[in-house]
């Protein structure tokens, strides 16, 4: 199959439909209120450590790198010996968070941050294509149906492009725009391996670089998810029909449904975190501190190292406190190889459910 060049940015045709503007402005208004509700949270991490753990088995699940909530979690503690999904999926959650600081300390999403963020992912120094040979095909039938730009300084002119319209200001509503540079990445298909996710990073920083939300937390992977086979056709449709509109409709739609439901979930954790801090007060007001009740919540699974290194406690204190949490039913105690550590089941369990 010949390769597919995509035109350079910005596009040639006015993209603001009547349909597009009017999905958009409800799009835009579920993000908004999703980024207000967020900061009812006081502890930000809380959620960048839940939703980015999140994104990162969704967003690895679309490519059938398969793990579980449980080993996941796991993952985060250190433990040894698990699965190459789990790993995978953690070097998504070290991928995004990466890009999340180079857009926030430099206010710009580079090609080289890009670059980076696939390097993190992928754990390997391969960079951008430099040989032929790419396609994409059917998973099922193995039919080519899409061959990507093969050249080097093909891929290179249209990524010098794209980090250009990426971080120069236009008339366009930014939320259109992420749905047209997420096309454009993936068509570009600038790496061997990993463009799938690191264009879903990409979603996420380009909010984020324009103020749309203050913290990552809008992840759209669990949405692809649902509506997988929509993606991949549309995709091919902007290529094969130009049909610009449908492709942006589904990316909108899916930043409306996504704030939704990440509302709900963030209201569920802080009437936890509620529910939690009275019932410490009520029955052991000596120990409760907001502290430790962040702590709880900022991993499902907290060990004694959590409260020593974040409440400055002895080891036995610490030990005591959470034995302390289990009476009442707060966490639970579980013991992996020779480390005992306290899962907050209810906190566990919510996040199981997903969005």
């Amino acid at each position: 199959m010949k390769e597919f060049i995509p035109n350079n940015l910005p596009l040639s045709k006015d993209i603001e439909t009547k349909a597009i503007l009017k999905k958009s402005i409800s799009s835009n208004r579920a993000l908004a209120k999703l980024n207000g509700v967020a900061k009812i949270i006081p502890n930000s991490n809380i959620l960048i450590n839940s939703l980015a753990l999140q994104e990162a088995k969704d967003s690895s699940e679309i490519e059938n790198i398969i793990t579980t909530h449980d080993e996941l979690y796991k993952a985060s503690l250190d433990i040894k010996n698990l699965s190459n999904a789990t790993k995978e999926v953690q070097n998504y959650k070290n991928a995004l968070l990466k890009g999340f600081d180079l857009v926030v300390d430099n206010k710009l999403l580079l090609k080289k941050y890009i670059v980076e963020i696939q390097k993190e992912l992928e754990q390997n120094d391969a960079g951008v294509r430099k040989q032929s040979g790419t396609n994409l095909a059917n998973a099922t039938t193995g039919e080519v149906i899409f061959t990507p730009p093969q050249r080097f300084e093909d891929i290179e002119n249209l990524l010098a492009n794209l980090e250009k319209y990426i971080n120069e200001p236009n008339d366009i509503d930014p939320l259109i725009n992420m749905a047209i540079i997420h096309y454009q990445f993936e068509t570009i298909h600038p790496f061997y391996d990993g463009n799938g996710r690191t264009g879903r990073i990409i979603n996420i920083l380009y909010l984020i670089l324009n103020d749309l939300l203050d913290i990552p937390i809008l992840y759209l992977s669990n949405y692809i998810i649902k509506n997988k086979a929509d993606y991949y056709r549309l995709l091919q449709e902007v290529r094969t029909k130009d049909n610009w509109e449908e492709w942006i409709k589904y990316m909108l739609d899916g930043v409306e449904q996504t704030s939704l439901e990440t509302i709900e979930l963030i209201q569920d954790i802080s009437s936890m975190m509620d529910k939690t801090k009275e019932v410490i007060k009520d029955k052991l007001p000596k120990i409760y501190s907001k502290d430790l009740v962040e702590i709880l919540f900022n991993h499902p699974y907290t060990k004694i190292d959590f409260l020593v290194d974040g409440l400055g406690l002895h080891r036995d204190t610490a030990s005591r406190y959470l034995k302390q949490l289990e009476t009442l039913g707060i966490v639970e105690s579980i013991k992996i190889k020779n480390s005992k550590f306290y899962i907050n089941i209810e906190l566990f369990d919510r996040l199981k459910k997903g969005i």
